[in-house]
């Protein structure tokens, strides 16, 4: 079979992108970009969980990092917000019943802060107002009237009494134990002798008299007390008439502006009942005395705080419904906090003036997009959005009160009602975590965006790249791109995914590429960026970062790393692997040995014996022996032991990449057909021997040239890869240059068949009508060299059985 079509031409080793197709002379030509590149499953996902307003379908947008998830809905929710219609304002406010449970007053946009200021005013004019009010002429004459009406009762209720108990001969006096009536003798108490040397029955009458006169006094101070809490209640509702035409009118007009809200009038209704309690603190306080001689106090004026307005929520300047992004989800920065002020002697003290929002409340009636990652990391978090979404409400709580060893006083607002879509950016792996680990997830979070890394690349998303380099360069305000810089832009992001016929869209590697590009423009004083400038950066991008793969070329320049590619060898191939260090991907030839000999052992992974493979490596080894039994063990079984390693590898070994190349190892070693060192292989292998694609084509390819180039290139060096990772190949300019030259070359093959060929230079058969393999092919050699180690078995077998039933030898022992 010819294999000269195998090689490939200049032309499939990369796409480029003709310049010419822009119908631009640079990026400032160019409008910004609008809306988003691609993604447009993910647009409509957005837009689905956008318009669905029933509960839990809050939105997932699912992505690797910089492929434009957050500013693609900042974007989206910028432009859509401001159609809706901006949320409430909230307040809290004082409950004068419980003070340790402030109430929450829903108030439309812009009243919130209104109310504030209108009670602020109220109360300044009201403390101005009932002071003078309490001190007018009206009010002491209408207070001095009701006192003077129970002085007088009580003066009545006393003369009748004090003169009944005179003509009784009694008298009513004074004592430390109140009130009591006294038997008087000659307008004097009795002496203890006098009344001792009274007869019995006089004794008797006087005691009798004494008792019916303490009766009446009791009944007397009864009626006193009644009187005293008639006045008491007479001056209560003086006040409060007086509290009524002071405050009254002045509130009437509060409750005609703020009359459409019930909750509102019932707390103005309660601010003038605790108004008109409180009449005194409204009054000058006088100066305390000092205990310490020469100490002046401070004057203690009562406090007012519990009459302001805690505009907890302010929406008069937002323009439609809000967008918040919390780059930091704490519990507090989420749900809001109470904070405390510390008093002297230490002690912390709040009142509902010091309720703080969170996040949730700021973004009520709008949109809240949070890191997924981050809510899980901060704690309290996650279980706390969940239980707000679940009950469509924001509660204010302490979340370190149940570790408490000591409950602390505080404050339990009243809850808020959630009206939000919450939308929260994460990995693809934190989705799958979260919608197989935890079960309330897919209850609250129904909408999936799914943001793709890669992009098709049409002549629509040509165009669109343009204008997002356009739209980065203007932001920025950096040099403007030429058609030939975009160019090299598009190429270089068909080379982050390694496919021809897709663009990356992670935006975020794409936008430091053109900062980077630009910087080397702006140093070499040019007024565009240019192909070569593109390249320059890419160039520097990958120095800074690429130590180690140099230091690791330098091992195979001084022979440390063992590595032919020039000649032939029998069981020895040059396998092909990638290595990532954080940012930065190369490739490095592996050699690759595999010896046979007789035994009944089979396929040994030396590898996997020193669990030094993973478990897809190890799957690639034993496919191998299905591929060798399929094909040779037709008509006979395979009777062989064989060891396949990877030299000089000591990080471990894994992925099934280099499957094939330990098959041509393997045939090799049997055939006794040496191998061509300069050329490598990658690719797969399954059972039937057809070979399957691999990643990091470029990287292996480019890594096995730079040792070709370190040692000479002779024009017989190349790379065997999967057919079907044609469309992967994105090759640097040298390695092209180089196969442009003839210099180094590049196969592409669909069977082992094929590849072998390419390897031994010899055939590699196929299989006759008979059964057979052809003389002389690969296959042949290799059925042959089997057939001879299972005969070489069964004689070893023979002469072990036949020496088994030989007769043991005579002894000379004595009789």
């Amino acid at each position: 079979m010819p294999i000269d079509h195998l090689k490939l031409p200049v032309e499939k080793l990369r796409w480029t992108c003709d310049p010419a197709q822009f119908d631009f002379a640079t990026t400032d030509d160019l409008p910004e970009l609008e809306g988003t590149l691609g993604q447009a499953r993910a647009l409509t996902s957005i837009d689905f969980g956008l318009d669905i307003r029933e509960s839990g379908f809050n939105l997932f947008l699912s992505g690797e990092p910089g492929t434009g998830r957050t500013s693609t809905i900042k974007n989206i929710l910028k432009k859509r917000a401001k159609g809706e219609p901006a949320p409430q304002d909230w307040c809290y406010v004082n409950n004068f019943k419980s003070p340790d449970l402030p109430i929450s007053l829903a108030l439309p946009a812009g009243l919130g802060t209104e109310l504030e200021k209108d009670m602020r005013e109220l109360i300044d004019h009201i403390r101005t107002v009932i002071p003078k009010a309490l001190d007018s002429k009206e009010y002491e004459a209408n207070k001095a009237t009701i006192i003077e009406a129970y002085q007088e009762k009580n003066n009545e209720l006393f003369g009748k009494l004090e003169a009944e108990a005179q003509a009784k001969g009694f008298a009513l006096q004074r004592t430390v134990s109140g009130l009591v009536m006294v038997p008087q003798k000659e307008e004097r108490n009795y002496t203890q002798e006098e009344y001792e040397a009274l007869s019995a029955e006089d004794k008797e009458k006087l005691d009798e008299t004494g008792q019916e006169l303490t009766e009446r006094l009791n009944d007397v101070l009864r009626q006193v007390r009644e009187h005293e809490k008639g006045t008491k209640d007479a001056l209560a509702q003086l006040d409060r008439d007086l509290g009524l035409a002071t405050v009254g009118h002045h509130l009437d007009p509060l409750r005609e502006k703020y009359g459409p809200l019930p909750k509102v009038l019932d707390y103005l209704n309660a601010v003038q009942e605790d108004i008109i309690l409180n009449l005194e603190d409204f009054k000058p306080q006088q100066q305390m005395p000092s205990p310490i001689p020469g100490l002046k106090l401070p004057r203690q004026e009562p406090s007012f705080d519990r009459y302001q307005v805690n505009v907890f929520v302010d929406n008069h300047e937002v323009d439609g419904a809000p967008v918040v992004f919390e780059p930091n989800p704490t519990y507090n920065n989420l749900f809001g906090r109470i904070e405390h002020v510390m008093q002297m002697g230490g002690v912390a003290t709040t009142n509902f003036t010091l309720i703080k929002p969170g996040a949730l409340h700021k973004a009520n009636g709008g949109y809240l997009i949070v890191d997924a990652r981050e809510v899980l990391i901060n704690p309290f978090s996650w279980d706390a959005l969940k239980r707000c979404i679940r009950n469509a409400e924001i509660k204010i709580e302490d979340p370190l009160e149940q570790y408490r060893f000591m409950s602390v006083a505080t404050l339990k607002p009243e809850q808020i009602p959630l009206q939000a879509k919450i939308i929260m950016i994460g990995s693809p792996w934190i989705y799958y975590l979260l919608f197989h680990l935890e079960p309330d997830y897919r209850k609250f979070f129904k909408v999936k965006a799914d943001f793709d890394s890669r992009i098709a690349r049409t002549p629509e998303i040509l165009k669109d790249y343009a204008l997002f380099v356009a739209s980065n360069c203007k932001s920025e305000k950096l040099l403007p791109f030429d058609r030939s810089g975009v160019a090299g832009l598009v190429e270089y992001s068909a080379r982050l995914v390694e496919d021809q016929g897709k663009l990356s869209s992670q935006f975020m590697e794409i936008a430091d590429l053109i900062r980077e590009a630009s910087y080397w423009a702006g140093k070499e004083g040019c007024g565009a960026v240019t192909r070569e400038h593109v390249t320059r950066a890419i160039d520097q991008k990958t120095y800074r970062s690429n130590r180690i793969e140099e230091r690791m070329q330098e091992l195979f320049d001084e022979g440390t790393i063992l590595s032919d590619v020039e000649g032939g060898t029998v069981g020895q191939i040059n396998g092909l692997g990638v290595m990532q260090l954080a940012d930065h991907t190369f490739g490095r030839p592996s050699r690759v040995t595999a010896r046979v000999w007789l035994g009944r052992a089979g396929m040994v992974n030396i590898e996997r014996e020193v669990k030094l493979s993973g478990p897809i490596h190890d799957k690639g080894v034993l496919i191998l022996t299905g591929y060798l039994g399929g094909r040779f063990a037709h008509d006979k079984p395979l009777s062989f032991s064989a060891s396949i390693c990877f030299e000089q590898n000591y990080e471990g070994v894994e992925g099934d990449s280099a499957s094939s190349t330990e098959l041509y190892c393997l045939l090799s070693a049997f055939s006794g057909v040496p191998i061509r060192q300069g050329i490598a292989v990658t690719g797969s292998v399954n059972q039937l021997g057809k070979v399957q694609p691999i990643g990091g084509v470029n990287f292996k390819i480019e890594g096995f040239y730079a040792v070709c180039k370190s040692k000479g290139l002779t024009g017989e060096q190349g790379v065997i890869i999967p057919k079907t990772n044609e469309r992967h190949l994105m090759l640097n300019d040298e390695v092209i240059q180089a196969v442009r030259d003839g210099k180094f070359h590049v196969w592409s093959v669909e069977t082992i068949d094929q590849g072998i060929e390419i390897l031994t230079g010899v055939p590699a058969g196929e299989l006759q009508e008979d059964g057979t393999w052809p003389e002389g092919t690969i296959n042949g050699l290799v059925d042959r060299r089997l057939r001879e180690m299972l005969e070489s078995m069964k004689k070893h077998g023979a002469d072990k059985d036949e020496k088994k039933e030989l007769p043991a030898p005579a002894t000379n022992g004595g009789a």
